[in-house]
C-alpha cells in the first residue's frame, strides 16, 4: 500500500507539474510566434529527449526530466549558453532583432500564462461547483486540544473566533486565508465567556504550520455521523449517519476532534451517548485495535455549509478577486521569508513537499482539490519565475529594462555570467529545499 500511495503520489504531482509548464511555456511561445521569432524547440521536461515532432522550424518535445521545460527562440541567450549566433548579424526571426518591448511581452507571456491560468481555474470551479461558504455564525466554538499550536498561541476551547486582523468576518475560510495568515501582525478577535478580547499571533507562527494544524475545520465541526463504513463496529453498534455524538464514556463532546481524540484515548469497550430525532440512545461500542469505530466526519453542509450558485460574471469575479488573494498572500510570505521575519528552511518546500501536498489536496477533495493546488502552484510559479534573478524571467526582464534606460544592451560576457550565476543559484536553491525536504520526513 506505501509503494501504491507513493506511486499515486509521484504521479499527481507529475501531472500538476506538468500542466504548469506546458502553461508557461506556451505563453512564451505564442508571444514568440506572434511577433515573427523563430521558436526552434518547445520541451515540456528536461533533457534527456524522449519523444517529439519537428513541425516547420520547431522541435516540439518532451524531456525525461519533470522538473521544468523551456522555449529556445532564435537569438536569446538563455540557459543553454549558446552564444554561435552572435557572431553573426542579427536576422528578421531572431529575438534579439525585435524592439525592446516585443521582448519584454515575450519573457513575460509565461508568467502572465499562468496567472490567467489560475484565473480560469477558480472561475471554472466558481461557476460549476458554486461558492461553498460556512458561515461565522453557524460555528459554535473552536475545540483546543491540549499542547497544540492553537493552546500555545493563547486559545482556548469554547472560544468563538469572530474576526481576524482587526477586521469581522462573514465566514470561516476567511480566518485562514493565505492573505491574513502571512499578515506581519496576525492578530484574531475572539469571544470569550461572553467577552471580546484580540488574541496577538507571535509573527513566527508561519514557522510552525508545516509540522502543526492551526486553525482547522476539524476543531471546528459538530460530532456528526456523515456515513459509516461497512461491517465496521460503528455499523454493527446501530449507529446512523445523522447521529450527534454528546458524550463518550461520561464525558461530554461537542467538536468533531474532541470526539476523535476521545475514543483513541479510550480502552476497552467505549460508553457512547448519542441524540437521534431528539431522542438520546446508549451505546456500547468495541473499537478496530487502531482505536476507530469506523465514522466520517459531517459533511459541508451537516456542518452548516451553504452553497451559493454563481451566474458566470460573478464566477469571473470571485475568480479575479481569489487570484489576488493568493497573490498577495504568497508575496507576504515570501517578503517576511526574505526579510528574515520567518524561517527560509520551515516554510520553503521543494518537489517533496509539493507532491506531498498536493496528494493531501487530492485526498481530501478529489478533483476540486487537485485543481485547487494547482491553481495555487501556478500562482506561486509565476511570482517565482518574475523575480529578477539570472536564468529566470525576471533576470531577463531585468536586462531589457537596463536596456530601455541605458540605450544600450549589457555586454554579451555580462549576460553569460550572470545566467551560469543564475543557473548556480537556482542548483543551489534546488538542491536546499530537496535536503530540506528529506530532512522534514525523518
Amino acid at each position: 500500500m506505501e509503494l501504491l500511495e507513493l506511486t499515486q503520489t509521484i504521479l499527481i504531482f507529475i501531472g500538476a507539474l506538468m500542466i504548469l509548464v506546458f502553461i508557461h511555456e506556451l505563453g512564451h511561445f505564442l508571444a514568440a510566434k506572434m511577433f515573427g521569432m523563430r521558436v526552434e524547440r518547445f520541451s515540456v521536461g528536461f533533457p534527456p529527449r524522449i519523444w517529439g515532432f519537428k513541425r516547420g522550424d520547431t522541435d516540439y518535445c518532451i524531456g525525461a526530466t519533470p522538473l521544468g521545460g523551456y522555449v529556445k527562440i532564435s537569438g536569446m541567450v538563455d540557459e543553454s549558453m549558446d552564444t554561435e549566433h552572435l557572431a553573426a548579424e542579427p536576422q528578421p526571426w531572431e529575438y534579439r532583432s525585435k524592439p525592446i518591448w516585443q521582448r519584454m511581452v515575450v519573457i513575460t507571456a509565461g508568467v502572465i500564462f499562468n496567472m490567467i491560468l489560475a484565473f480560469f481555474i477558480y472561475s471554472g470551479m466558481n461557476w460549476s461547483q458554486g461558492k461553498l461558504s460556512l458561515p461565522i455564525e453557524e460555528v459554535a466554538g473552536i475545540y483546543v486540544p491540549e499542547g497544540s499550536l492553537l493552546e500555545n498561541v493563547g486559545f482556548q476551547t469554547d472560544d468563538k473566533i469572530v474576526g481576524v486582523n482587526g477586521n469581522y468576518v462573514d465566514a470561516f475560510e476567511e480566518l485562514v486565508s493565505i492573505s491574513e495568515l502571512t499578515n506581519s501582525n496576525l492578530s484574531y478577535q475572539v469571544v470569550r465567556e461572553g467577552m471580546t478580547m484580540d488574541l496577538f499571533i507571535p509573527s513566527t507562527i508561519l514557522d510552525s504550520l508545516q509540522e502543526q494544524t492551526f486553525i482547522h475545520a476539524n476543531n471546528v465541526y459538530p460530532p456528526i455521523i456523515s456515513s459509516i463504513a461497512l461491517g465496521s463496529p460503528a455499523e454493527d453498534a446501530g449507529l446512523q449517519s445523522g447521529d450527534r455524538f454528546v458524550e463518550v464514556n461520561g464525558e461530554p463532546v461537542n467538536y468533531w476532534l474532541q470526539l476523535t481524540q476521545a475514543i483513541r484515548g479510550s480502552e476497552g469497550v467505549i460508553d457512547f451517548v448519542v441524540e437521534r430525532e431528539r431522542q438520546r440512545l446508549t451505546l456500547s461500542i468495541e473499537p478496530y485495535e487502531n482505536r476507530t469505530i469506523g465514522i466520517a466526519p459531517p459533511s459541508l453542509a451537516q456542518a452548516g455549509a451553504i452553497s451559493t450558485q454563481l451566474n458566470f460574471g460573478e464566477s469571473i469575479q470571485e475568480g479575479w478577486e481569489q487570484v489576488g488573494e493568493q497573490t498577495m498572500g504568497i508575496i507576504g510570505g515570501f517578503s517576511r521569508m526574505f526579510s528574515g521575519d520567518i524561517s527560509v528552511r520551515q516554510n520553503l518546500g521543494g518537489p517533496i513537499a509539493i507532491a506531498d501536498l498536493t496528494k493531501q489536496a487530492v485526498d481530501q477533495n478529489g478533483w476540486l482539490g487537485f485543481w485547487q493546488i494547482t491553481a495555487l502552484l501556478s500562482i506561486t510559479l509565476a511570482i517565482m519565475n518574475i523575480l529578477p534573478i539570472p536564468a529566470l524571467d525576471g533576470g531577463h526582464l531585468a536586462f531589457l529594462i537596463y536596456e530601455g534606460i541605458a540605450r544600450k544592451e549589457p555586454a554579451e560576457k555580462v549576460k553569460i555570467a550572470a545566467q551560469n550565476i543564475g543557473f548556480l543559484l537556482l542548483v543551489s536553491l534546488m538542491v536546499f529545499v530537496i535536503f530540506n525536504d528529506v530532512l522534514r520526513l525523518f
